[in-house]
């Protein structure tokens, strides 16, 4: 997931670092929707269900990077194909992935393992715990872009900084401002952050809202939340409609980003609509996602949706 806690004030050290990230964030927005209240105080951030926000244009490009192999037993890899575009996910059962968009064995893009934290195509999801729990990138690095956080938030993977720097600068170039709002998260801040949202609202809601510890993109190295120059609506709902998430969503494939979190896709990733929440994979996995309208890791892979932890 994305903002694991440190947009909601009480969530974790990330929001005294930096208090514009305090205000309430997906968590809420995931809270309403999951009791299906609360949704005319959306009405103003958030379109109709089922559509997507009106000036979020597609998504998806990137920067090439290789991966780390792992052994027989841990690695499992795949080769994307083209294939068919991405189906309405509504229309499949929950937990199922719709049989036209699973990979075949001829793809534009080498193999990359899904399994190894330290392949640009590893999928961590509810189901898909990283190996080991507690992994930590070797080579994290402090990107030269604009920040709104420090410390170990401030940090990605070498690979992932690089390919962010061009996509920040290459967005200011079209006079949009992105910052950087979470970064890296160790498995020991997103234990902090976890076991802060079971002991003040029960395991079952923090399940809807903070990752577990091992089972979040931001420990990774690969992904990251981006805020708009502006400030305004920072994990929050109507973040979609700010130029950095418009920008992001229409441009981030060239530079190998996707938006891990799609709107309307929750049954498959289990997370509602993150357009701050972007996903390092390279050019070649991220440019034929958008070209062949996948929206989910996923689907993209052939993998079981992840609605909820097993």
């Amino acid at each position: 997931m994305c903002h694991d806690g440190s947009g909601d004030a009480e969530s974790g050290p990330e929001s005294s670092e930096n208090p514009s990230l305090a205000a309430p964030g997906r968590r809420a927005f995931s809270r309403l929707l999951i009791a299906g209240s609360g949704l005319a105080a959306l009405a103003a951030c958030t379109p109709e269900p089922g559509l997507p926000p009106s000036s979020a244009s597609s998504a998806t490009n990137s920067a090439s990077a290789t991966s780390s192999p792992a052994t027989a037993a841990q690695t499992a890899t795949a080769t994307p194909s083209a294939t068919t575009p991405a189906a309405d996910p509504a229309a499949a059962a929950p937990g199922t992935i719709p049989a036209s968009t699973a990979p075949s064995a001829a793809g534009p893009a080498a193999q990359q393992s899904l399994t190894d934290p330290a392949s640009p195509w590893v999928v961590v999801n509810k189901h898909r715990p990283l190996s080991p729990a507690a992994y930590v990138p070797s080579d994290l690095v402090q990107p030269a872009v604009r920040l709104a956080v420090s410390g170990e938030a401030a940090l990605l993977n070498s690979t992932t900084a690089a390919a962010a720097e061009k996509m920040f600068a290459a967005a200011a170039a079209a006079g949009t401002t992105m910052t950087l709002a979470s970064g890296y998260r160790s498995f020991a801040t997103q234990t902090f952050t976890y076991n802060n949202y079971v002991n003040s609202r029960g395991q079952a809601e923090a399940d809807t809202a903070s990752a577990r510890p091992g089972h979040s993109e931001h420990q990774t190295g690969w992904a990251f939340d981006i805020g708009d120059g502006g400030g305004a609506c920072g994990f929050q709902p109507c973040f979609a409609e700010q130029p950095a998430a418009v920008w992001a969503k229409a441009n981030a494939h060239v530079f190998g980003f996707v938006v891990r979190y799609p709107w309307q896709f929750h049954q498959i990733t289990g997370y509602y609509y993150e357009p701050w929440h972007l996903r390092y994979v390279g050019v070649a996995a991220a440019g034929d996602m958008f070209n062949r309208g996948i929206e989910t890791l996923e689907e993209y892979f052939g993998l079981e949706a992840a609605p909820a932890y097993v």
